[in-house]
């Protein structure tokens, strides 16, 4: 530890980069009022640290120190320092696991990840060394006009038929997937990255290939059975050509992969502190005592509810001696609501909100609307369009307008990436008009998509990665407001590799991202997929919260239960407690050394400081701090930030139905 200076009395040159606002004040035993507030801010995790040295309010904070009436026991005072400690070294068994993702189409691929990892001539730089034809196509070796070599298939006759790989995979390790793809015309086309196992066939990555520019995918995959793996592209447009390069398969023990989750944990969710204690001629003090005591956690983790919290009180005690933010299951969606047309009932809602404010627990607004046909309240169906358009406008501006500064999210139109009811009857500008509409009546809250099988099932194309983008750029066509990216992650069977992997791609877009319905499919390794999931996503440095769906119900659980009927943890609610556990702090205690120091490792956050001493008898100093990260998450301003065109042209609900036949302002 090295502090850039020794601050003295009557010197005072502290940096503006970190600030506290108060000093520290007297508490005797039982007294637990005017505890003071201190703000400790990291900053990037990621760099070696400057070291900031804090007590302050201002410049002259010393001097005041001194004459203020905080301590008159033996002319004491203790004055508490934070500081970033120097960053020291994580254990990592090899080599880092590369969290970039180009989300641009690029004139020439960037180099492979990995230097190609396991793969032969990942750059073709050797012509076609490693790579064989597979179905009935052509291949060849290209060379740009600037000089760069990639592998072209030609005259393809079936979807899969190309050129293709050899692997042998070991079911024991974890496999990364990158590379680059174009084609040589026509429309943008799904690129489909296929392995062909010893146990079948496995989706590994998706992305979009476009004419004229290269478009990169990443993806990952793990095997049930060790030995060969073939590795081909599939695109169902049989009539284009498609080019490759600078393709990597990285390989990764489990050990390693732990790691990776680890070191996140240690550099984003945590900070190195260090706390000092100085009497009131600014000489250090050892042996004080020092107990932390967390409260808020910065990392939000929660689980759903429903109605059945309200009068249950083993449910309450259950839930609330545990989590912060919820979200719920159904109550505040609109066929709970508004099950007959123009008769909202927002009753029990407002019960649950009002249950959660009293115990401090956060909520994300699920959902204003619903794009699945299903999931419409029963009178939906039969309204024409301009009837459509004006339930759904009065349906954004009630909900809003109702729990407006009481919910953390929005999630605005849900599952539009799968479903498109309200694009089918009012065009395909719907959804980025709603969320036009929505930042109109809310202009502070961050508007969220959410969808399911982004991260939990590589199969499914339509809601893969790469899509996920392209849905957020087209939303940004008529919406340009603050946005979050939702993934539900109602698991089956995980692959690890390819939840990081996906992570990686929708972190490129530099968007707040929560999971946000986690649960897993009932089965024996139920609550060992669950684990490994949590590690994941908790371990990803671009998740700024998760949430598990398991609302409890009498009947049983939407999938996944964490209790009993008597509350009583399920495996998966021990899994739940232990993973909370390794967010936060218990019984953190220690003493000052000969220096005054106590350095320890915190997780971002709410403490209270209790420091005790041998000279100050039946006395102890109070202070409330909060240690939080600023380059290491993303924020979302408030729209009211973000400029005039933020939400492009105003629009009432009333004229909403006009803003559906112009053609330009939506998706398209």
């Amino acid at each position: 530890m090295t502090l850039l200076k020794r601050i003295r009395c009557g010197e005072r040159n502290l940096p503006q980069a970190m600030s506290l606002d108060t000093s520290p004040q007297r508490h005797d035993e039982h007294d637990t009022a005017g505890a003071e507030s201190h703000m400790w801010t990291d900053p990037s995790p990621r760099r070696k640290p400057t070291l900031f040295l804090t007590p302050l309010r201002r410049a002259n904070l010393w001097p005041r120190l001194f004459d203020m009436d905080i301590m008159k026991r033996e002319n004491l005072v203790l004055v508490l320092y934070y500081l970033l400690l120097a960053s020291t070294g994580f254990e990592v068994y090899a080599e880092n696991y590369d969290y970039s993702y180009t989300v641009g189409c690029l004139r020439k691929p960037l180099k492979p990840q990995y230097n190609g990892g396991i793969v032969v001539n990942p750059e073709f730089n050797d012509g076609l060394k490693g790579w064989f034809l597979v179905g009935d196509a052509k291949i060849e070796n290209n060379v740009s006009s600037d000089g760069n070599k990639f592998i072209v298939a030609s005259e393809r006759k079936g979807s899969y038929h190309g050129f293709s790989q050899m692997f042998q995979l070991d079911k024991e390790k974890f496999y990364v997937v990158s590379g680059w793809v174009q084609v040589n015309h026509g429309d943008d086309a799904n690129v489909a990255v296929i392995f062909k196992t010893q146990g079948g066939f496995q989706h590994a990555a998706w992305t979009i290939a476009k004419s004229g520019c290269w478009s990169m995918f990443k993806g990952g995959l793990v095997v049930n059975v060790s030995g060969s793996a073939q590795l081909y592209f599939e695109i169902n447009n049989t009539a284009i050509d498609i080019w490759a390069d600078s393709i990597s398969v990285k390989s990764f023990s489990q050990e390693e992969w732990t790691s990776h989750q680890n070191q996140t944990i240690k550099q984003v969710r945590k900070s190195k502190v260090a706390i000092q204690v100085v009497d009131s001629q600014g000489k250090p003090l050892p042996n004080a005592a020092i107990a932390l005591v967390q409260g808020r956690a910065n990392f939000p983790f929660g689980v759903a509810i429903n109605r059945n919290i309200l009068n249950n009180k083993a449910y309450q005690n259950w839930f609330f001696s545990r989590f912060k933010f919820t979200v719920f299951e159904d109550e505040m969606k609109w066929y709970s609501t508004e099950t007959s047309q123009g008769k909202i009932d927002y009753s029990t809602s407002d019960e649950m909100v009002k249950l959660c404010k009293s115990n401090g627990v956060s909520i994300r607004g699920h959902n204003i609307l619903w794009d699945d046909p299903k999931f419409q309240p029963n009178w939906v169906s039969s309204l024409s369009p301009q009837q459509l358009s004006a339930a759904a406008g009065k349906r954004i501006g009630s909900v809003i307008a109702k729990y407006k500064g009481q919910v953390i999210h929005w999630d605005v139109v849900n599952e539009n990436l799968h479903f498109n009811f309200f694009e089918g009857k009012l065009g395909p500008n719907a959804s980025a008009i709603f969320y036009r509409l929505a930042a109109q009546f809310d202009n502070k809250t961050p508007l969220f998509l959410n969808d399911y099988n982004t991260i939990e099932d590589q199969r499914d194309g339509e809601s893969s990665p790469r899509n996920y983008l392209n849905k957020i750029r087209q939303l940004r066509m008529g919406y340009r407001g603050p946005l979050g990216i939702g993934l539900e992650g109602h698991f089956v069977t995980p692959s690890q590799p390819y939840i990081r992997a996906a992570i990686d791609t929708l972190a490129s877009a530099r968007l707040p991202v929560w999971i946000t319905e986690l649960d897993v499919q009932s089965s024996p390794n139920q609550a060992q997929f669950l684990d490994q999931i949590i590690k994941e996503v908790v371990g990803h440095p671009a998740v700024q919260g998760l949430i598990i769906w398991s609302a409890w119900k009498p009947t049983g659980c939407y999938r996944m239960c964490l209790t009993d009927n008597n509350f009583i943890n399920l495996p998966t609610g021990n899994v739940v407690d232990k993973a909370r556990a390794t967010l936060s702090h218990e019984g953190l205690v220690g003493s000052t050394n000969a220096e005054g120091y106590f350095e320890t490792s915190l997780f971002h956050g709410d403490y209270k400081a209790i420091v005790t001493h041998p000279s100050m008898a039946d006395s102890s100093f109070h202070h409330n701090l909060t240690v939080i990260p600023t380059t290491s998450e993303i924020s979302v301003p408030p729209i009211s930030e973000l400029g005039p065109d933020a939400l492009l042209e105003p629009m009432a609900v009333d004229d909403l139905y006009k803003a559906f036949s112009k053609k330009k302002i939506g998706c398209g």
